[in-house]
């Protein structure tokens, strides 16, 4: 058993910009054939066309059934096959637990809970049509093992990825599909500079980049993650290094939550 992913036909969702352009250039890299898929379709193209190494861009709406069986489609059709699919793809908010509304709770939800679901469904038939086992690699979060109140409906969401992968891990064993997770912590990404952002909005700080400041205090290892600190789980988890694992949420956060 070994790290290495040569060959292995992968879809990385959400993979326009920051942790999922990480993976799916780090994957590619190590010989994948790598599938960017994203809601922005033309960021989907331009990441997979700066990766190159036969990497491919296509449009994608996760919490859309057809959308996504049309991105497995074109995986396979470029590929011939697939092997690992992760379900990237999420969006946060910010926002104090008594203002959150039912718009923001199923908008969250939407994306990062039926977007995994749908995902793990569709890749898990063409697993099973090909006849081959498969990997399902889900992006949970600190967020799905603690609560935190301006991202309670975040939190919910991610609650409801460690949920969902160990369902499917148990539902899906007997087709030699694993499937498991991942946990970042705060990472320098687009997503933060967006939170940062909302939080001097809402009032909550006053500065550029306090947000993130305050947040990585409760690093154990001293500093804020960069999709690089992802990218060595995540090679393993795609990897047949990973066979004997399947239901888990492993933590890449540098020691902020401990289990």
């Amino acid at each position: 058993m070994s790290n290495d992913v040569t060959g292995k036909s992968i879809i990385v969702t959400g993979a326009g910009r920051g942790i999922g352009a990480g993976i799916a250039k780090d994957l590619a890299e190590k010989g994948a054939q790598v599938c960017v898929a994203d809601l922005n379709e033309e960021a989907a193209k331009e990441a997979a066309a700066k990766i190159g190494h036969g990497a491919i861009g296509v449009g994608v709406n996760v919490a859309d059934r057809a959308s996504t069986r049309a991105m497995i489609d074109a995986t396979v059709a470029a590929f011939g096959k697939l092997d690992v699919i992760f379900n990237n793809a999420g969006i946060s908010q910010t926002c104090p637990f008594m203002d959150i509304v039912e718009d923001d709770w199923q908008r969250i939800m939407d994306v990062n809970g039926k977007g995994v679901l749908i995902g793990t469904q569709e890749a898990a038939r063409q697993f099973i049509k090909q006849g081959s086992p498969g990997k399902i690699v889900n992006t949970a979060s600190i967020a799905a093992k603690q609560g935190y109140p301006l991202f309670a409906h975040y939190c919910a969401s991610k609650f409801a990825v460690a949920a969902l992968t160990q369902a499917a891990a148990r539902a899906l064993a007997e087709h030699k599909i694993t499937v498991n997770a991942f946990g970042p912590g705060v990472v320098k990404t687009e997503l933060w500079e967006q939170l940062d952002r909302e939080f001097i909005e809402r009032g909550v700080t006053e500065k550029e980049n306090e947000a993130i400041d305050g947040f990585s205090e409760a690093i154990l290892l001293g500093h804020a993650a960069v999709p690089a600190d992802i990218v060595g789980t995540t090679t393993f988890l795609a990897s047949s290094a990973s066979d004997y694992m399947t239901g888990q949420t492993v933590m890449i956060d540098g020691g902020m939550v401990l289990i």
